[in-house]
């Protein structure tokens, strides 16, 4: 982990908040912004001290899109590359072991609306939009919208999102299905701080199983899905974790994990 020109990366007893700090471009995803959020999340996952990832925007804007400025000077190839690049990022995010909550503060649009969702959770704030305007660009989502839209909200809402390119504010999230919670732009990220430190009270093993077994039984049939639990609950069953936890049940007190 290096110094970030783009993002800010704060580190506070356990709670990592990762800010996409490009405000004069309302954060808009370029080549820089998904190196370092690359780099941020491997950090994250290999560091033992991190136990809860928060990501937001700074300003105005979650993340207001993929670079356009950029994406128009991009041959055929590079913007192959491209959309590789930010897959790749959205794979990371997707696939850590530890809960990643977006705080959503503004725009998510085209690209940040796909980075939103590949959090484990979306907390918005009122003000917040959100939308998949490729198709007003004459491309079409490129960083996994196709994928993970219609796996949260269906496929019939995604299909209508993505080819009318609508953009919809926190309310409607809320009620398809996109976010989880709506907040007061003033609370969002302290709603966000104690959700990740409830989160980070409960097991560690027990959090980072649950997350792994919901996001690869999604990709599975049902009864390759309940496989995919099963051996999930048996690693938890041998764990530190599972003794702790169920003691504390049993004596009535309050249980202190180990994450081991």
């Amino acid at each position: 982990m290096g110094e970030y020109k783009t993002i800010k990366y704060d580190l506070n007893d356990g709670l990592l908040t990762i800010t996409v700090n490009r405000p004069e471009a309302l954060n808009a995803l370029n080549s820089t912004v998904l190196d370092e959020l690359s780099d941020a999340f491997s950090a994250a996952g290999a560091d033992g001290g991190v136990k809860a990832v928060i990501l937001t925007g700074e300003g105005r804007s979650f993340v207001a899109g993929a670079d356009i400025a950029q994406m128009a000077e991009l041959d055929t190839i590079a913007l192959r590359e491209y959309f590789l690049k930010g897959i790749a990022v959205m794979n990371l995010i997707d696939d850590l072991p530890k809960p990643v909550i977006a705080a959503v503060n503004g725009f998510a649009l085209g690209g940040g609306c796909e980075l939103a969702m590949a959090c484990d959770i979306r907390l918005a704030s009122d003000k917040a939009k959100f939308g998949q305007p490729e198709v007003n660009l004459g491309i079409m989502p490129g960083f996994g919208g196709t994928q993970r839209l219609p796996r949260l909200v269906g496929k019939g809402m995604a299909n209508y999102l993505i080819t009318t390119a609508e953009i919809i504010g926190a309310d409607e999230a809320l009620r398809i299905g996109l976010v989880e919670k709506v907040y007061p732009a003033a609370d969002l990220l302290g709603e966000a701080e104690k959700l990740a430190r409830l989160i980070m009270s409960k097991s560690p093993i027990g959090v980072s199983q649950s997350l792994l077994a919901i996001g690869r039984g999604l990709g599975a049939d049902l009864k390759t899905g309940l496989v995919i639990e099963t051996e999930a609950a048996v690693s938890t069953a041998a764990s530190e974790d599972k003794a702790i936890g169920m003691k504390a049940f049993l004596e009535k007190g309050t249980p202190e994990f180990k994450g081991r």
